[in-house]
């Protein structure tokens, strides 16, 4: 599961007897935790092509959300990067919405997702139209949240910038429970992470095709044909793996790759509940995930480092702060003492407190 299928199944532990509403739900996608709630999903579940292509239904989403029935609910507890916050409560009810993000794609990574150079004609035309609306329906739908709770405060800070709204921060859980320190070390820096564009995978992997350091690359995505064309015989993708094998992945990298800015990136403290240092961009979740260390510094890394910044998303940076890598010497100890802030009960003692106390901000 990714990043907001990790909160929502927490959130179902938080509220054991809630419902659940969602757009488009595929059974077996999501953990038995989330599976065994009623689920209740939205008229786009039934159009055409919804498993494979349901983003290309975008402009319907704030529609979909609008039509669920919450009259029987005194509490709304939305999990939104898209429109879940858009949804219309009864008039007593209270909504405590967890943000991960506003819609990235029609603010500020507007440029990222739809290049004009990746459209055609036609969406060249429509793609400005609707992003248009999108952004004033995001804007207005912003009232109905009695309350904002960001993933970070990267994402508070978008949250005031575009909703005018202050937020509380509550970072995203990590299940720390079943890692451990790993001193094991095969050799190949690592990278785990959905293929999108604003992930700058193809960053990495111009980097490493020049560094020639073995790279292994955990996901999948509609960037992953072009991705593995760019990609040298050192760099290895393996597809979507269980988790199980993924922890597998952590305890016997060098180090963890992470060259996107993210809202905040669970995978970076993934990694270091294991010990395993991060080489990151500097910008973004990475700074409050992170206590990094310039890789252009000439400085010698704090003792409490757990990983190294680069400063711009440029082959010559990322090359740079692996090279430097290659001075450092982490402590996993320390890095693995730095991933427990972000248990999963530190999340589900804050929330339950703002759930507690029912207030607007």
């Amino acid at each position: 599961m990714r990043g907001g299928e990790k909160v929502l199944e927490t959130l179902c532990r938080l509220l054991p007897d809630a419902d659940i509403h969602t757009l488009v739900h595929l059974p077996g996608s999501v953990s038995a935790a989330i599976e065994s709630r009623p689920i209740f999903t939205s008229f786009i579940q039934n159009l055409p092509g919804v498993k494979t292509r349901y983003r290309s239904y975008l402009p319907l989403f704030p529609t979909a959300v609008e039509r669920f029935d919450l009259s029987a609910y005194d509490l709304v507890l939305s999990s939104s990067h898209c429109v879940a916050k858009g949804i219309i409560p009864r008039p007593d009810a209270f909504h405590l919405c967890y943000c991960h993000t506003p819609m990235r794609y029609v603010w500020d990574q507007y440029p990222q997702y739809f290049a004009p150079e990746k459209m055609n004609a036609l969406k060249k035309r429509l793609v400005p139209l609707f992003a248009n609306y999108l952004r004033m329906w995001d804007v207005t739908s912003s009232v109905r949240v009695d309350r904002f709770v960001a993933n970070s405060s990267h994402v508070a800070g978008r949250i005031l910038k575009y909703y005018g709204r202050r937020s509380d921060v509550v970072h995203p859980p990590v299940a720390t429970k079943h890692t451990q320190v790993s001193e094991t070390d095969d050799g190949y820096f690592l990278i785990v992470s959905a293929f999108a564009p604003y992930k700058r995978i193809d960053l990495a992997i111009a980097a490493f095709n020049r560094l020639n350091e073995k790279l292994v690359i955990v996901g999948s995505g509609p960037e992953e044909k072009r991705l593995k064309a760019q990609a040298g015989r050192n760099i290895e993708f393996t597809g979507w793996i269980d988790a199980q094998q993924l922890n597998s992945c952590y305890a016997r990298c060098r180090a963890l790759i992470f060259p996107g800015e993210e809202d905040f990136g669970l995978v970076p403290v993934e990694a270091q509940c294991w010990g395993k240092p991060v080489i990151a961009f500097g910008r973004g979740g990475s700074l409050e995930t992170i206590v990094g260390h310039w890789a252009d510094s000439a400085r010698k890394p704090a003792a409490a480092c757990t990983g190294l910044y680069f400063r711009n998303q440029t082959v010559q940076d990322l090359i740079q702060a692996v090279e430097a890598f290659s001075r450092w010497q982490p402590n996993p100890k320390t890095i693995r003492k730095h991933a427990l802030r972000f248990d999963t009960a530190v999340f589900i003692k804050a929330m339950n407190k703002l759930i507690q106390q029912r207030e607007r901000l």
